[in-house]
């Protein structure tokens, strides 16, 4: 039962959230600044998702473990470490430096000449080499690693599970937008671009099963785990989504991006509360 919930969120988390950010693009919401949804607000519930999830669900379950807590710290910090190193190595890049109004697509991260990551600009100034291989390798890594963070918080506990892919769909909608985007330059036929994007979010799937497997088989290590997944998390909201966040903007503007960081967190704390109640 656990795997076939892990499976499905997986699925729902990685080709969801390319469906969403093809259908938000096809009604023109999220690749402009002035259009009603713009990358700046998506990028702000993606944070507030990631952010909520993390401090209010993931770590507080790891800290009820009977692991110490300056083991888990400890794991916090080593893992927001290792994130960054990655990022470095432009392995889960989440930040793509983009030009055009671009959605926010990565939030999550690609530089997107290069490998993978969870950072996500705006607008790739350019089409990658490799006519968008290289973001799709990027993204099936990405995509993975997401998977066994989903499937840690389904082996602790469904209603986590739920929650930690939800928070995923969030940034990764930003994320595949930007993707998709970018294929469409190195190609003129949006189902390929779509299709490939999604054969590329399935990979989420293939994480989530591998995760199931693994953690399953290190069930005293799975407060560690948490805690990992809490720090890529973190990671990727403090570092990549925020920093685009940061620029000088109008009252009204300002406002409406703390709103749509505060409605992030609303969403998780209602999905919390309604699989809660189930």
């Amino acid at each position: 039962m656990t795997l076939v919930a892990i499976i499905l969120a997986t699925l729902a988390a990685g080709i969801g959230s390319v469906w969403v950010a093809a259908l938000l693009m096809r009604l023109g919401m999220g690749g402009r600044d002035d259009s009603a949804v713009g990358p700046q607000h998506l990028l702000s519930l993606a944070a507030g998702a990631l952010l909520a999830t993390a401090f209010m669900h993931l770590l507080p379950e790891a800290f009820e473990s009977a692991a110490g807590a300056h083991d888990l710290f400890a794991t916090l910090l080593v893992g927001v470490v290792f994130f960054f190193l990655l990022d470095k190595a432009e392995l889960w890049h989440h930040g793509h430096e983009h030009s055009h109004p671009v959605p926010a697509a990565h939030a999550h991260g690609h530089d997107h000449d290069h490998g993978h990551g969870h950072a996500h600009g705006h607008g790739h100034a350019h089409a990658p080499r490799g006519g968008g291989w290289s973001v799709l390798t990027g993204d099936s890594v990405h995509c993975f690693g997401d998977g066994i963070l989903i499937a840690s918080a389904f082996l602790a506990d469904m209603r986590l599970g739920v929650i930690a892919a939800v928070s995923v769909l969030a940034h990764e909608v930003p994320h595949h937008m930007g993707d998709l985007v970018v294929l469409r330059q190195t190609s003129p036929n949006r189902r390929m671009a779509l299709i490939k994007v999604s054969l590329a979010g399935a990979v989420t799937a293939l994480g989530g099963v591998a995760g199931y497997y693994l953690v399953g088989q290190l069930q005293d290590f799975l407060p560690y785990f948490l805690v990992v997944a809490s720090s890529s998390f973190v990671y990727v909201a403090l570092a990549d989504l925020i920093p685009q966040l940061q620029k000088r903007l109008t009252a009204r503007d300002t406002a409406a991006q703390i709103a749509w960081l505060i409605a992030g967190m609303a969403v998780v704390t209602m999905v919390s509360g309604v699989a809660h109640a189930h």
